[in-house]
């Protein structure tokens, strides 16, 4: 099977291998195959012989005729440079195993054999990104194995990667894979551009805590209230420093001042990407909710008519306890956190940043005297708003909150 690229060849800096963009191939030839272009093969029939020759002769009997053909199931165990392709009947009989090199014109030749349309599985796991593209431009079925679902394969006696893609196409031959969703190629980039802000933002607030400690060392004390707020720069430029350790802080100034070019930047990308999106600009009437947290609602929660109700989105942000039960005992413990770790910040940061004299507070305000406990009721509102969030993508407006703006 041959396939072509269309582009030239991509130049890689020397000591890296880089895979072929899955945008810049040319899959026609490997596509003709899996949908059935051109003249096809007789099953059992030797190489060369088409559906042309021996017109006259029956099939073998025994042998299904090629559109009775049964589905495939294809389990990949997806690495990081090479991944290994197990092929299944649905009688659950192994047709083949493949190792190949993580190469777009490679896997899509090896989907190629599995027939028209087979179910393909994925766990969710490093770079499953292009793997994705690949799988659904080969029109396949994509299924996206969630990663602690199948755990267990870990406690195996024999366990290599073989065993493990033969165990995926096998769960899903037989309706038990945990699936994950499969976000869309438009959620996957917003979602690159607000991780990608967060991470920004952690990396900054790293060299602002180390501005703090220098000046620990030099025995400064802090009297503002933001160190890096116009009057906070003015106080640091005054403040005398030793020669290596003003050196040190100025050095710290011109790298957090490159974060804020950056993060700035970002954020324009990300309120031109959601100007239009009903969704982001309804949960904002959320109190503690503001452009930067609606964004990473959207972002990271996507088609949220995924979810049949608010709580089971509470349950997949993991902001839900855990619950442990066995006949007659019923354990109920901390919040499971198993799920978005951006989305349960984001939560929790708009129970911490809702203004006061508000019902989100009010309600904040009532669970901590009744609890004797804030980290209980900020969990407790953080679920409340994540709701509200659940109506305000799902509907395009919050009906409770507008209410209350009416009366």
């Amino acid at each position: 099977m041959v396939a072509s690229i269309n582009d030239r060849a991509i130049r890689v800096a020397p000591g890296l291998r880089c895979a072929r963009s899955v945008s810049s191939l040319d899959l026609r030839p490997t596509l003709d195959v899996m949908k059935g272009a051109g003249p096809p093969l007789l099953v059992g029939a030797p190489s060369g012989h088409t559906r042309g020759s021996h017109t006259n002769q029956p099939p073998r009997r025994g042998r299904r005729p090629l559109m009775q053909q049964q589905r495939e199931y294809v389990g990949i165990d997806l690495h990081r440079r090479r991944s290994v392709i197990v092929r299944m009947n649905e009688a659950g009989e192994k047709l083949s195993t493949v190792r190949i090199a993580n190469d777009p014109l490679e896997l899509a030749a090896a989907i190629a054999k599995a027939g028209p349309e087979p179910e393909v599985v994925v766990e969710a796991t490093y770079g499953w990104y292009w793997a994705a593209d690949v799988l659904n431009m080969c029109g396949a079925h994509l299924h996206l194995a969630h990663p602690l679902g199948v755990k267990g394969f870990t406690y195996r006696r024999v366990k290599n990667d073989e065993r493990d893609a033969a165990d995926l196409a096998d769960l899903l031959r037989m309706g038990r894979l945990p699936e994950a969703w499969a976000a869309p190629p438009a959620v996957r980039e917003l979602r690159e551009i607000v991780r990608h802000r967060d991470k920004l933002v952690r990396l900054r607030s790293g060299l602002k805590a180390q501005v703090h400690a220098v000046l620990g060392k030099e025995g400064v004390t802090v009297t503002v209230s933001d160190l890096f707020g116009v009057a906070g720069q003015a106080a640091l430029a005054a403040t005398p420093l030793g020669r290596p350790f003003a050196r040190r802080v100025a050095s710290l100034q011109r790298l957090i001042g490159v974060y804020d070019t950056e993060i700035d930047q970002l954020d324009k990308e990300i309120a031109a990407a959601l100007r239009d999106d009903l969704g982001y600009r309804a949960i904002q009437a959320i109190p503690g909710v503001g452009p930067i947290l609606a964004a990473v609602f959207v972002a990271e929660i996507g088609d949220v008519t995924r979810f049949s109700s608010a709580p089971k989105l509470c349950c997949w942000a993991g902001l839900t306890p855990r619950h442990r039960e066995s006949d007659t005992t019923v354990h109920r413990g901390h919040i499971s956190k198993q799920g978005s770790k951006l989305v349960r910040w984001a939560a929790i940061e708009a129970a911490q940043k809702a203004p006061c004299r508000t019902p989100i507070k009010e309600e904040f305000r009532r669970i901590a005297e009744r609890r004797n406990c804030r980290p209980i009721a900020r969990t407790a509102v953080a679920r409340k708003i994540l709701t509200l969030v659940f109506y305000g993508l799902r509907d395009g407006e919050i009906r409770c909150l507008s209410e209350v703006v009416e009366q």
